[in-house]
């Protein structure tokens, strides 16, 4: 069992590289759980492995953390609400990725069936929801600092899959005019969720990041309880 190297008293003595596999295990097949269920395996698992990574941090700088993370990430675990915040994400389709200009972009895959109101006319089957959230980073005083610029909303054959290279076409064509576009198919619950994180300013940190495998702790607000993400290098 992974769970019982977390408790060995010798489980510091491990080399980092078991330490981030041993993570990787532990995490398979749970991003789907609760949020409530999610943030109690951090507690009783998860914890104690972050805090050991955060000491054998490679790279620790945020001014040298930026150039590191361009490109291509997966999340393969994470307690950050909004992920899920409409039914149905792909987690296979679901991106972060990071342009040299200063911008970054969540995005996601979901097939959320007749749940958007806008679909309950159409074969679910048939079409899918990509949403993108764009948002500007820089290092400050050796801070990460976020804003969030704008959505962008797409509905897509979902036969066709959302593969990182129309993701990121998607990706540069929106920041040519990043914009705070209406939101459409949501209901209207959802959308106040979405206008509401659309105001905040994120914090974020790397606890860990190297070349291939990062985890980054954030916060939507200084009272919020943290959130943590897993993830690895797709390209």
């Amino acid at each position: 069992m992974v769970t019982s190297m977390v408790n060995l008293d010798g489980f510091t003595q491990k080399s980092t590289e078991e330490l981030k596999q041993a993570v990787l295990r532990l995490v398979t097949g749970r991003d789907s759980n609760s949020l409530a269920q999610k943030n109690q395996f951090y507690k009783t698992e998860l914890a104690v492995l972050f805090a050991e990574l955060q000491q054998r941090n490679p790279v620790p700088v945020a001014s040298d953390q930026a150039s590191l993370v361009q490109g291509v990430w997966l999340s393969l675990w994470s307690t950050i609400p909004f992920q899920d915040i409409f039914p149905g994400r792909i987690r296979d389709q679901s991106y972060q990725i990071f342009h040299p200009d200063g911008y970054y972009a969540n995005m996601a895959r979901y097939a959320p069936g007749s749940r958007l109101p806008l679909l309950k006319n159409l074969s679910s089957w048939l079409v899918a929801y990509d949403f993108m959230l764009i948002q500007r980073y820089e290092v400050k005083n050796q801070q990460w600092l976020i804003q969030n610029v704008g959505v962008e909303q797409a509905l897509r054959i979902r036969a066709k899959p959302f593969t990182v290279d129309i993701a990121d076409a998607w990706f540069t064509k929106a920041i040519a005019s990043p914009k705070l576009t209406r939101l459409k198919h949501l209901d209207r619950t959802t959308t106040k969720k979405v206008e509401k994180i659309l105001q905040a300013t994120p914090q974020l940190e790397h606890l860990y990041c190297d070349r291939d495998f990062r985890i980054v702790k954030t916060q939507r607000e200084s009272k919020q309880r943290a959130s943590y993400t897993i993830a690895i290098r797709k390209f």
